[in-house]
C-alpha cells in the first residue's frame, strides 16, 4: 500500500478501463483456444515446408558447401526465433496480441509467395533439378537476392507470430475462474501448443519433404504458402470470440526507471520495507497489470521505491520514484536471465536436427526396398512421434506418479522438467556421436556415402524429441508464468530467443572447430566429404558442454525465487 505520507497526486493513478463487450457472445475458453492451436499447426506446417529441407536446398540448388550450408541454416533459424523478441515487444507494448499475430502472419504469407515465385522463375532451372543427381544452373544475383529476402521474410513472419500466439492462447483462460485454475488449463494449453507445432511439422517432414527431395521444390513452397494462407483465414474467423488483454506500454523505460531511481538514491537507506511506495487500489500503476508483492532479493533496487522529502515536495518523477510492482518487474527479469542463459546450450543440441543430422543422414544408406530412397530430412518424423508419445506419457503417467511421490499435483516443477530435458539432450548427442563412429567404420572408399543404415539415427531423434517435451514445454510454462502481466509475451518469447541464440552458438562452434581442426593437410571435423572428417567429435564436444551447462543450471535453479502476485487484483484488465 502507499505510504500515508505520500501526497494524493502521487498515490492515486487513473485506473485503465476494462474493454466491455456490447454483445453477450461467449469469449475465451477452449473453443477459441483450439482454433489458435489449429492456426499453430498450419503456420508450423508452412514454416517447416521451407526450413526442414533448407540445408539440402542450399547445397543442391544454391551450391553451398556442407559447413557453409549448416552455418546458413543456423543463422536463419536463429533469426526466426530472434524475431520472436520483436513480436513480443510490439505485442506487450503497443499492438496487443491479436493485431501482432495478424500482421506477422500476413508477412509470413507474403514471404512464402515471394519464395515460391523466386524458386519457379530464377532458381530451380532446369525443372526437377536439385534432386541429388540433376544439377541446377548457377543462381543469378537477382535470384539469390530475392531468395534471401524471401526466407528472411518467412523468418520475420513466423518468429514474430509464435510467442504472441502462445500468450494469446493462455489469455483465453481467466485464472479467476476456478474451473480453469484447478484443472491447470494454461499448462495443458502449452503442452497442446507444442503438440500442435509437431503435428504441423509432421506432414512437411514426410510427404512434402519427399517431393522437395526429388526436385519438386517449387511445389513444396507453394503448398507451404497455401497452408499459411488457410491458417491466417482460420485465425481471423475467431476474431469475435477471443479474449483480449490490453497492451501495457513499453516496458523498457519502466525497467530503466528502476535502475536510474535506485542509483539516484544509492545513499538512501531502506528503513522500513512496509513503507515502500505503491499505489492504492487493486491494479498496479502499470496499465492492466496486477500488483507484485515485495521480494527479498536484489534489495539495492528497493531504493527506487523509497519515498524521500524531494518526492513529497515536487511533482511525481518516475525516474526518481517507482512503485514496488515496477521494482519487482525489474527483479523478475534479472531472476529469469541466468535460467534463460542456461537453456542456450540445449538449443545447440536442438538445432543439429536441421543441419548436421540431415547432412549425416544424407551420406548413409537410406534405401527402403529396390526403388525408394528415404529423404534424410524425413528422419525428423521420429522426433515428432517421440514428442507426441512423450507428451501423452508425461501427462497421463508421469504427472500422476510424480504428484503422488512429491505431493505436487502438477508432478515435476518447470525447473525440474527443464533439468531432465538437459540430461536427455546430453544422451541424444552421445547417441549421435556413436552413430557417426559406426558410419565412419562403414564408409565407402572414394565416395561420400556409407553402408550404414540411416535408421541408426532413430535413437538420437527420439531422444531429442523426448527432451523437447521436458525442456521447451517447461520453458513456455516457466517463463510465461514468471513474467509479470505487463511482459507476458516477452516471457513466452524467451523460449524462442533461446533457440535463436542456440543456432548462433552452433554456427559459432562450427566455425571455431573448422578454424582449429582444418589446418595444413587436415580437412577438419566437418569437411565437404564427411567420410574424411570426424563429426562424431563435434557431437561429443556438445555433450561435454552440456554437462558443464547442467551443473551451472542446477546452481541457479536452486537459488531461484518465484514471483508472488497480489491475487486480490484478479486478472489483468481486458
Amino acid at each position: 500500500m502507499a505510504s500515508n505520507n505520500v501526497p494524493l497526486e502521487i498515490s492515486v493513478i487513473e485506473e485503465p478501463v476494462a474493454f466491455q463487450h456490447k454483445s453477450k457472445r461467449k469469449v475465451g475458453g477452449w473453443a477459441p483456444a483450439f482454433l489458435l492451436l489449429a492456426n499453430q499447426a498450419l503456420a508450423t506446417f508452412a514454416f517447416f515446408g521451407v526450413g526442414v529441407n533448407l540445408v539440402l536446398f542450399l547445397t543442391r540448388v544454391m551450391e553451398q558447401g556442407n559447413a557453409d550450408a549448416a552455418n546458413t541454416v543456423s543463422k536463419w533459424t536463429g533469426t526466426v526465433y530472434l524475431c520472436s523478441l520483436l513480436g513480443a515487444f510490439l505485442s506487450d507494448s503497443y499492438w496487443g496480441r491479436y493485431l501482432t499475430c495478424m500482421i506477422f502472419q500476413v508477412i509470413l504469407v507474403m514471404g512464402l509467395v515471394l519464395l515460391s515465385l523466386t524458386s519457379w522463375l530464377f532458381l530451380v532451372k532446369p525443372a526437377g533439378c536439385g534432386d541429388g543427381e540433376k544439377h541446377c544452373v548457377s543462381a543469378s544475383s537477382t535470384g539469390t537476392m530475392m531468395f534471401y529476402l524471401s526466407i528472411y521474410m518467412v523468418a520475420l513472419g513466423y518468429g514474430g507470430h509464435q510467442p504472441t500466439l502462445a500468450t494469446l492462447g493462455v489469455d483465453q483462460f481467466d485464472e479467476s475462474n476456478t474451473k480453469y485454475k484447478e484443472k491447470g488449463a494454461k499448462g495443458a494449453f502449452f503442452a497442446y501448443f507444442y503438440v500442435a507445432l509437431n503435428v504441423g511439422s509432421l506432414f512437411s517432414n514426410t510427404v512434402l519433404v519427399y517431393y522437395e527431395d526429388i526436385g519438386h521444390w517449387t511445389v513444396g513452397f507453394w503448398v507451404s504458402m497455401g497452408s499459411a494462407l488457410v491458417g491466417l483465414l482460420s485465425y481471423l474467423c475467431g476474431s469475435f470470440h477471443y479474449r483480449y488483454i490490453k497492451a501495457s506500454g513499453n516496458p523498457i523505460p519502466r525497467i530503466a526507471q528502476v535502475f536510474v531511481a535506485a542509483c539516484r538514491k544509492s545513499r538512501v537507506p531502506v528503513d522500513d520495507e512496509k513503507k515502500l511506495y505503491e499505489v492504492d487500489g487493486a491494479q498496479s500503476a502499470i496499465k492492466g497489470s496486477r500488483k507484485i508483492l515485495h521480494s527479498e532479493q536484489f534489495k539495492c533496487l528497493d531504493k527506487a521505491a523509497v519515498v524521500t522529502e524531494n518526492d513529497l515536495s515536487g511533482p511525481q518523477n518516475h525516474w526518481r520514484l517507482c512503485t514496488i510492482t515496477q521494482v519487482e518487474e525489474a527483479k523478475c527479469v534479472i531472476r529469469m536471465l541466468p535460467i534463460w542463459l542456461c537453456t542456450i546450450i540445449y538449443s545447440v543440441i536442438f538445432t543439429q536436427m536441421a543441419s548436421l543430422f540431415v547432412e549425416q543422414g544424407a551420406v548413409m544408406d537410406s534405401k527402403i526396398g529396390p526403388n525408394f530412397r528415404l529423404p534424410a530430412a524425413s528422419m525428423s518424423v521420429f522426433d515428432i512421434i517421440s514428442v507426441l508419445v512423450s507428451t501423452l506419457l508425461y501427462r497421463r503417467v508421469l504427472v500422476p506418479l510424480a504428484g503422488r511421490l512429491s505431493g505436487n499435483p502438477r508432478g515435476l516443477t518447470e525447473l525440474q522438467r527443464m533439468g531432465v530435458g538437459l540430461i536427455i539432450g546430453l544422451f541424444a548427442m552421445v547417441a549421435a556421436g556413436v552413430t557417426e563412429v559406426e558410419r565412419l567404420k562403414r564408409s565407402v572408399p572414394g565416395e561420400h556415402t556409407s553402408t550404414l543404415s540411416i535408421f541408426w539415427q532413430v535413437p538420437q531423434y527420439v531422444l531429442v524429441g523426448a527432451s523437447e517435451v521436458f525442456m521447451y514445454v517447461g520453458q513456455l510454462e516457466f517463463f510465461n508464468g514468471q513474467a509479470p502481466d505487463g511482459i507476458k509475451s516477452f516471457g513466452s518469447s524467451l523460449c524462442m530467443a533461446s533457440i535463436s541464440l542456440g543456432n548462433y552458438v552452433s554456427s559459432l562452434l562450427v566455425h571455431m572447430v573448422m578454424s582449429i581442426t582444418a589446418r595444413g593437410d587436415d580437412v577438419g571435423w566437418i569437411p565437404e566429404n564427411l567420410n574424411h572428417g570426424h563429426m562424431d567429435r563435434f557431437y561429443f564436444l556438445i555433450a561435454i558442454l552440456t554437462v558443464v551447462d547442467f551443473v551451472v543450471y542446477v546452481y541457479f535453479a536452486k537459488k531461484y525465487k518465484c514471483i508472488s502476485v497480489d491475487e486480490n487484483g484478479n486478472e489483468p484488465n481486458k
